[in-house]
């Protein structure tokens, strides 16, 4: 690892087969935590490469353990994280609205490095418990249409390295990584971005894939539809930006998607939403990303015709008996 940093510390950039066998080795263990911690730091202080960030993406997806549902078309809505917005979980709420209006969702998530509430810390508060049995898996999409998969039991070098990223605090490159290693390898992913730099670096990647994809970014910075501002919406067949009014009918305040300052602060929120008794601001930018993800996964000839479903899913109880569901499958 010495050799690596000097090389790096010279402004050099590594191969993509270099990048891969580095993270290979962190998930072995071989190198002590501050070593990686340097590591992680060097991209904190540059851009990581294409050819980086596929080798990274290369090796987690070598290691992973990998889940197959039997060739189910899932989705995944998934923000890289690390905006520094403290937002409740809007991607995770929307993954149950879009599970409660039919769609099989298969969500990847982890604990918050730079946040306070991560997908894994509000769905471990509601009583799921993570595994990696497939089969388990399997049978909570097929009987409440969705599965959370927590990246660190699929992932060696995530395990590896989340005590380092949470002392850290701070977004890296690991962050980048979350949205292209759903070991479900869904058919559709809703990946918002904090920035415009990521949003190119997504583009180029998911295409790569060939799989469908939206790309999003609130102009404003938040890796989601925030709808406190226009929101960019890149998908394989170009780029636009869009309103709050129109992706959400209304503009929303910073302060109107704050997402607590505990846990369990996160929690509440999530079930008073789910409840239908979340505030008019909360219901509206979860129905706008999950509008998006069913509209981009396909079925719906307009985003209105989405939003609408999104609406039916959310305020008729379909959502939070799916989470209802889940939990009593999980148990």
């Amino acid at each position: 690892m010495k050799k690596i940093l000097q090389y790096l510390f010279e402004h050099k950039t590594l191969s993509r087969e270099q990048a891969r066998e580095v993270l290979v080795n962190i998930s072995r263990g071989q190198y002590n935590d501050s070593e990686v911690a340097s590591f992680i730091t060097v991209y904190l202080m540059r851009s990581i490469t294409i050819d980086e960030l596929k080798g990274f993406r290369d090796a987690l997806l070598e290691l992973c353990v990998p889940v197959n549902l039997d060739g189910l078309q899932v989705t995944d809505i998934v923000g890289t994280g690390g905006d520094g917005k403290n937002t409740f979980n809007i991607s995770t709420l929307s993954c149950f609205v879009v599970a409660g209006s039919g769609h099989k969702v298969a969500k990847h998530g982890n604990y918050g490095a730079s946040s306070i509430s991560g997908a894994s810390n509000v769905m471990e508060q509601l009583g799921y418990k993570f595994r990696n049995d497939v089969c388990r898996l399997k049978r909570e999409v097929d009987e409440a249409n969705i599965c959370f998969l927590h990246a660190p039991l699929f992932h060696p070098a995530l395990k590896a390295v989340g005590p380092i990223r949470k002392n850290l605090g701070l977004r890296t490159f690991f962050n980048m990584l979350g949205p292209m290693v759903n070991p479900a390898a869904p058919s559709f992913q809703l990946v918002g971005v904090y920035n415009l730099e990521m949003a190119r670096i997504y583009n180029y990647l998911l295409q790569d894939t060939g799989r469908a994809f939206t790309i999003i970014h609130s102009v404003d910075g938040y890796d989601e539809i925030s709808l406190t501002n226009d929101t960019k919406v890149i998908t394989h067949e170009g780029e636009r930006v869009m309103t709050p009014e129109q992706l959400g009918k209304r503009m929303v305040e910073p302060g109107d998607i704050y997402g607590g300052n505990t846990v369990e602060e996160s929690a509440k929120i999530f079930l008073k939403i789910l409840r239908g008794e979340g505030t008019w601001a909360q219901n509206a930018v979860v129905l706008a990303n999950a509008a998006m993800a069913l509209h981009g996964a396909g079925g719906f000839k307009t985003y209105d015709d989405a939003y609408h479903s999104a609406v039916e899913s959310l305020e008729s109880g379909k959502a939070l008996m799916t989470l209802n569901k889940l939990i009593e499958i999980n148990a």
